[in-house]
């Protein structure tokens, strides 16, 4: 599965995270930002998404792509480091402002970047 191509596309994501206790959380999250086939950025506000992966670095993501059926992908994470600045970062906040609206970008203060450590189908 190509997931360059495939985060071209329109369509909803759901990102999945556990606290160090193992208090789970999900959140509505934007496609990501992809380096490469096995490096993907996110932008994170300081909300309880990014709490937890500063406490457990493991995080899943799913992501339908809009229209019929069920095409996408589920990834599992791993992070590899938070940035607070940096050009990754300002493109993220720049989208932010573009896609859900004015002020959006600035609520977001983290570029997370995660390595994929496993892909599978949306339905296996």
């Amino acid at each position: 599965m190509n997931l360059i191509e495939l985060f071209q596309q329109q369509g909803l994501g759901i990102m999945a995270t556990a606290s160090k206790d193992g208090s789970v959380n999900t959140a509505v999250y934007a496609r990501p930002h992809v380096i490469d086939e096995q490096t993907m950025v996110w932008g994170m506000t300081d909300g309880r998404t990014y709490r937890n992966i500063s406490e457990n670095p493991q995080a899943s993501f799913l992501f339908k792509a809009a229209g019929s059926g069920f095409s996408g992908v589920r990834l599992a994470l791993e992070l590899l480091k938070t940035e607070e600045s940096g050009p990754i970062l300002a493109k993220i906040k720049e989208n932010a402002e573009t896609t859900v609206g004015p002020g959006t970008g600035a609520a977001v203060t983290h570029a997370a970047w995660f390595t994929v450590t496993e892909v599978r189908s949306l339905i296996s």
